[in-house]
Formats: C-alpha cells, sequence, structure tokens
C-alpha cells in the first residue's frame, strides 16, 4: 500500500450553522456542498480550503462532547499553517475565539499557538 495523500478531515459539531459559520468565517473554508440526511437527522458539508484540502462537517442530534482537551489517546489537534501567527492569533482573540499564548517551538524554532472551534475541539496556527 503507498499512500498518496490525505484525502479529508472529518468533525463533528454539535450546532452545524455555528461551526459551518466558524469554519467559513473564521478560518476561510468554503462550502463545496451540503446535503442533509433525513434518516440520520444529520447535516454534511464538504468545506474547502485553497482549492485543496477537504473538511467534511458533520452534524448529528446527539453526538457526544468530546471528552477532554488534546493530550488524550487519540487524534491530538488539526493545524494550519500561516505566514504570520502572531497575527492570526491576534485576528482570531478579536473575534472572540479562545486562543491560548503564542510559544516557540524548541525543535523547529517556529511560532505556534492553540485555539478552538466552538465545541472545543483544539486547532493549531502553525508559522510557514
Amino acid at each position: 500500500m503507498r499512500v498518496r495523500a490525505v484525502h479529508h478531515i472529518a468533525v463533528i459539531g454539535s450546532d452545524y450553522e455555528r461551526s459551518k459559520a466558524f469554519y467559513t468565517q473564521v478560518l476561510g473554508f468554503t462550502v463545496r456542498s451540503e446535503v442533509y440526511r433525513a434518516e440520520r437527522d444529520s447535516w454534511m458539508g464538504d468545506l474547502y480550503l485553497n482549492g485543496r484540502y477537504t473538511l467534511e462537517l458533520f452534524s448529528f442530534p446527539a453526538a457526544a462532547p468530546r471528552r477532554s482537551g488534546p493530550e488524550q489517546v487519540g487524534l491530538r489537534h488539526l493545524a494550519f499553517e500561516v505566514d504570520d501567527v502572531d497575527e492570526a492569533a491576534g485576528e482570531l482573540a478579536a473575534l472572540g475565539v479562545p486562543v491560548e499564548e503564542v510559544r516557540t517551538d524548541p525543535h523547529t524554532g517556529k511560532r505556534f499557538v492553540f485555539f478552538f472551534d466552538p465545541d472545543g475541539q483544539p486547532l493549531e496556527l502553525y508559522s510557514a
């Protein structure tokens, strides 16, 4: 087997419209398609970033909340590359998005910061 690329990332939001607004209006994704699946009382949207990356956004009526922060076995966080971490963190904070303190990666010397989507999903900005 040869893995060629990461195809998509899937996120479940407790409020589809709120999560869609966050990923589109705050992070700049665009909606490629949306479908309501009546049999599951669930929305599914394909959100694109720069025409290259796909984030599948789901809603389910009784989805359990995330059990803990990023220090748990399993997927830890999703990281986005930006040109200026400090500037981007300031933009997020100005929009009311919870943002931690900007730090420097001791191994790479790059700046990074953690922030959170409306459901507390840990996300990261990492300098280019």
